[in-house]
């Protein structure tokens, strides 16, 4: 039955134009169990790729007796092999059909082949943990008959989805709402860069509150910190208390404040702790369908602090890859499972050694790797100094957007209080201080008259 099926894809792909269009983006040579219609498939491929045309059954003869990588019997096989793939007439739709299925199998066949070798220690790239990427990936093989959108013929298509409201997360400060029109879209990837105590875990746990007095269901992953740290830092948010007092409230108070709290909100904030280092996307998908299953708790954004002391399911960090890579892999398969899972991920990374103590942290000042900024969908930076803490401020600088201008609002500062672990934000006039705004360049008097001097030299 599977030569048969293999032998009707080839006969099929040299005689049927439409079929072959339609599927051979998603066939693989892997997925033929013979060598020989491995090779005859290869074949049609190559000449499909370089002439834009279907191979005859001559044509395929002559460029297999050029292959100098076979023996007598290999081209005795598949001559006899080309010979047989004659021309039927078959109902398109069953084929298609049948032809996914195949693929489907074969990639599962492959897929469990690939995760026992992986198991019993043959593969040196990749460790166990790759294995239910590896699996996940087979079961979602399928053919996808959307080609593209027809820029003219699908204008009513793109209009309504102009005008189709967005199901974003807002913040509750100003300015992030701004850059981000309007908060976050599901499916994205948000990461805060900042040094070492500037204020990465305080940023989120502000978030995830504010998140929760919408009513919203948040999902907190922690492998820095424990969870009664970060549920302490959301109380001193939440219950408005200084982070130190909170040990010494009676009980009695205590409890009055979370019942009270309950009452505002109707979401849900669950907060997991993993070892550092140890957990990756598989696990976090794990944890999302445990928490469907007992607790019937859907999450509508994921926290996970923070993005480089996680681990990477498709490399082991004590093999050969480096950390660009180890670092992308891990922030591609985190923005994976904000696609998969529908909702926005924020994280946060480090800043390298000369970008912790830099007033104007930029993209280069990503540690470990720069293929981090490349995936994520926003980017920016928080930056501390003697005079913001003087203040009671920090600054926050757009890094990379793709929700909005980069150039608008490039930098603004945001009110941090941080006894109770809040931000808020500031005054307009604090906002008006910064030069690098992006809406009004600012010039002093001798850079403007440098400038209109400049301008008459050039254009007279």
């Amino acid at each position: 039955m599977k030569d048969r099926i293999e032998r009707t894809i080839l006969t099929n792909l040299i005689y049927n134009e439409d079929y072959l269009r339609r599927v051979l983006p998603f066939l693989q040579p892997d997925y033929f169990e013979s060598r020989v219609e491995k090779t005859i498939f290869e074949e049609i491929s190559q000449f499909v790729v370089g002439y834009d045309k279907l191979p005859t059954q001559e044509i395929l003869s002559i460029e297999i007796k050029n292959r100098n990588d076979l023996t007598q019997q290999d081209y005795s096989d598949l001559l006899k092999v080309v010979d047989e793939l004659v021309h039927e007439d078959i109902n398109q739709e069953w084929l298609l059909d049948a032809t996914e299925k195949w693929c489907k199998d074969r990639a599962i066949y492959l897929a469990l082949m690939e995760s026992i070798g992986i198991a019993d220690g043959g593969d040196g790239q990749k460790n166990r943990d790759a294995i239910p990427s590896i699996l996940q990936d087979a079961l979602a093989v399928c053919f996808d008959n959307n080609i593209g959108h027809d820029y003219l013929e699908d204008y009513e298509q793109r209009y309504d989805f102009y005008h189709k409201k967005e199901d974003k997360i807002p913040f509750d400060l100003e300015y992030l709402n701004k850059i981000t029109k309007g908060g976050l879209p599901p499916k994205t990837l948000n990461v805060a860069l900042a040094g070492t105590g500037v204020g990465k875990s305080l940023f989120m746990c502000h978030v995830a509150s504010s998140v929760l007095l919408q009513g919203r269901n948040v999902l907190y992953i922690t492998m820095e910190m424990a969870e009664e740290k970060i549920a302490e830092r959301i109380d001193a948010n939440l219950l408005n208390v200084n982070i130190q007092d909170i040990a010494d409230l009676p009980k009695a108070m205590f409890e009055g404040k979370v019942n009270g709290l309950s009452k505002k909100t109707q979401g849900t904030l669950i907060i997991k702790e993993y070892p550092t280092a140890s957990a990756h996307s598989g696990h976090f998908r794990a944890l999302l369908n445990e928490l469907s299953l007992k607790r019937s708790f859907k999450p509508d954004i994921i926290f996970i602090d923070y993005l480089n002391i996680c681990a990477s399911s498709r490399y082991s960090k004590l093999g050969s890859v480096n950390s660009y890579s180890y670092i992308k892999s891990i922030a591609e398969e985190l923005r994976g499972l904000a696609v998969e899972a529908n909702v926005p991920i924020i994280s946060a990374t480090q800043t390298t050694r000369s970008g912790y103590a830099s007033s104007d942290v930029d993209l280069t000042d990503t540690s470990e790797s720069f293929g981090l900024p490349a995936t994520a969908d926003l980017m920016f930076a928080l930056i501390s100094t003697e005079e913001l803490e003087g203040l009671g401020q920090i600054m926050v600088k757009q890094l990379k957007n793709r929700y909005n201008d980069l150039a608008v609002h490039k930098r603004f500062v945001v009110g941090i209080d941080r006894a109770k672990m809040r931000l808020y934000d500031c005054e307009q006039s604090a906002q008006d201080d910064i030069l690098d705004r992006g809406d009004d360049e600012e010039y002093n008097g001798e850079e403007k008259s440098f400038k209109d001097k400049f301008t008459k030299l050039k254009f007279g």
